[in-house]
């Protein structure tokens, strides 16, 4: 047994920090346009999506090193990746907003802005469906609702306090807000 074959000694762990970086950004991206989705509001599909991914970028992350330590170098990179990632965007606003998104009007004194909703990749059923999953058993009851940048639903009654709920939205993003 070749032990520098096994854990990679020869084998160019810059080019795998670098191919794990760009292989990051990409799926962020990737996940970014396409919808607000917590892991509890994730459908089978979505966990085979996830898992088809993860699949797919392995190879592009670690190139031809199939060794113990570019697996590590990989794993290590992207929870460093992670981490730098979530300070920056809690001292950015403007960064966290590209990369978030902002909370978007989708019903405004008991009317619905259809196009909001549209560009949301909602539809007015699911809105409807949120409505009464929230107590309301009338649109004209709901001062605003609004699409929280996680996923969810808040909704408010005229004058009222906010109601919101962990409430399991299916939104996808055109990818801008």
């Amino acid at each position: 047994m070749d032990v520098s074959r096994v854990f990679g000694w020869d084998s160019s762990l810059a080019e795998v920090v670098l191919r794990c970086v760009i292989v990051y950004v990409a799926v962020i991206v990737g996940m970014r346009l396409t919808g607000r989705r917590q892991l509890g509001q994730m459908t089978p599909f979505d966990l085979v999506l996830i898992l088809l991914i993860a699949n797919a970028v392995q190879n592009a992350m670690v190139g031809s090193d199939t060794s113990v330590l570019g697996g590590l170098v990989a794993a290590g990179t992207l929870l460093f990746l992670n981490q730098v990632v979530g300070m920056v965007l809690s001292r950015v606003p403007e960064l966290r907003r590209a990369v978030e998104g902002e909370p978007v009007l989708i019903v405004h004194d008991g009317k619905l802005l259809e196009e909001q909703v549209r560009r949301e990749g909602l539809t007015d059923a699911l809105v409807m469906q949120a409505m009464r999953e929230h107590g309301f058993e009338d649109l004209s009851r709901v001062g605003t609702a609004v699409l929280e940048i996680d996923g969810t639903i808040s909704f408010t009654t005229a004058g009222g306090p906010t109601v919101r709920t962990r409430h399991r939205v299916r939104a996808t993003r055109s990818g801008g807000n």
